[in-house]
């Protein structure tokens, strides 16, 4: 009941968002041009990926009245073309990305879908811009294996492998900073069902047996997780030095943190996998989340560019700010503005793309450069895989975050880094 009650307001907070986004700019300004179509599938119903959606929809909305505000691009207006998307469902998602086509968007920006290559093929023919947060290399592979069906998709991200490949040099990054001394070299993997879990997990336990610690036990589960408790025995079970839970909903990571902190593995190194990003999981866990860490390969630096963009969000939007698809949402607006305006027409998708294709953009989630054979940003730091980027400012950084009096603190890569991992209070 709190579930449906929480969804039920966030729902209806994204129609808010959504119809401020369609009017607000239009109020001050009488605009002659037609407008620029940007479609914006966002879930607002669905059971998965509602708080990611309206972070991204109200980054998109920020840019949106920003650029408005200063005069639009080539003399038009940009409008946002909101559709609802169920990010779960293949024929979801296939629909969402139809309504922006029936509706001649001049481009597309959507933050994830869980099953990205029905919503692929149902933009294949018409090939406007389409530019996703989606994190995921099996739709990246596909552009690969078909680079001409696939020429107008960009994912402005890495893909999820990285959180694989990155895990054992964060941990060693880690223990060599003198901040975390592991009582053994064991990794403890709990792993969910989706593909994008499983991928993440298959690629942790392939950098693992290159580094100098092991896998030492991989326990399964399934959303929706009602109880924690029997995880949280084998985990003590195991005692492994490194805990890796690789899950995807921050209601539940809020509720693990709960069990966890009274029952806790002494001296485990705890990383939450992407999750807690979500606004809703400080919200729920409080200070139960105190010295836990997570990352994101997708996320608003705390640099100048990133913190003027957070004190613009949390102005217009008041409360938890979501740290990874509000910053999203904001650069690949101004991201397509840039190539409209360099090309001169937002109906050429062709110039468009191919612009974009060979045009990087340094926004405040970091460096898009997708000019390479996934056409995704390539991940900082590099770790060996494709694709990454030996240098900050050549690539998207993975932040590795701790959450530290409630708030979430940047701890790597220590180009970027806010502060340095603090003692979990479940330390001795």
């Amino acid at each position: 009941m709190k579930d449906i009650t929480r969804r039920t307001l966030v729902k209806a907070t994204a129609a808010g968002g959504a119809a401020a986004a369609l009017s607000a700019p239009f109020i001050s300004r009488a605009w002659a041009a037609e407008p620029i179509l940007l479609g914006v599938p966002t879930s607002q119903t669905a059971a998965a990926g509602v708080a990611d959606d309206l972070d991204h929809l109200n980054g998109t909305t920020l840019a949106m009245e920003e650029i408005n505000a200063a005069g639009g691009i080539l003399g038009r207006p940009l409008k946002l073309y909101v559709t609802d998307v169920d990010k779960l469902s293949p024929e979801s998602c296939q629909q969402a990305i139809a309504a922006c086509v029936d509706a001649k968007v001049h481009a597309i920006s959507n933050a994830f879908v869980f099953v990205p290559i029905p919503a692929m093929d149902a933009s294949a023919k018409y090939k406007c811009p389409y530019l996703n947060g989606n994190t995921q290399r099996a739709a990246t592979e596909a552009f690969k294996k078909n680079p001409d069906k696939y020429s107008h998709v960009f994912q402005t991200d890495p893909s999820e492998v990285h959180y694989g490949y990155t895990y054992p040099i964060w941990l060693k990054a880690m223990e060599s900073s003198g901040a975390w001394k592991p009582k053994n070299r064991k990794v403890h993997i709990v792993q969910e069902q989706v593909a994008y879990c499983q991928t993440i997990s298959r690629a942790a336990q392939e950098a693992l047996k290159k580094s100098d610690f092991e896998v030492a036990k991989i326990t399964d589960i399934q959303f929706p997780v009602q109880d924690w408790g029997p995880v949280i025995q084998e985990l003590k079970e195991v005692d492994a030095g490194a805990i890796m839970i690789d899950h995807w909903v921050a209601a539940e990571y809020a509720a693990f943190c709960k069990q966890f902190q009274a029952d806790p593995v002494p001296n485990s190194l705890v990383y939450l996998q992407y999750g807690p990003s979500q606004p809703e999981f400080l919200t729920l866990a409080g200070e139960a989340a105190n010295g836990f860490c997570w990352s994101t390969v997708l996320g608003v630096y705390a640099d100048e560019k990133g913190n003027a963009f957070r004190a613009k969000y949390k102005k217009r939007f008041p409360g938890i700010m979501g740290l990874v698809y509000t910053g999203n949402g904001y650069d690949i607006a101004y991201y397509l503005k840039a190539a409209w305006e360099a090309t001169g027409d937002p109906s050429n998708f062709k110039a468009v793309c191919d612009w974009i294709r060979t045009h990087p953009y340094r926004g405040v989630c970091g460096y898009m450069d997708m000019n390479n054979k996934y056409q995704e940003s390539g991940h900082f730091p590099d770790n060996g895989f494709a694709v990454t980027a030996t240098e900050l400012e050549k690539g998207m950084s993975q932040l590795y975050v701790q959450v530290q009096d409630v708030e979430h603190k940047i701890i790597y890569p220590y180009e970027i880094k806010e502060s340095a991992l603090k003692p979990a209070p479940w330390w001795s």
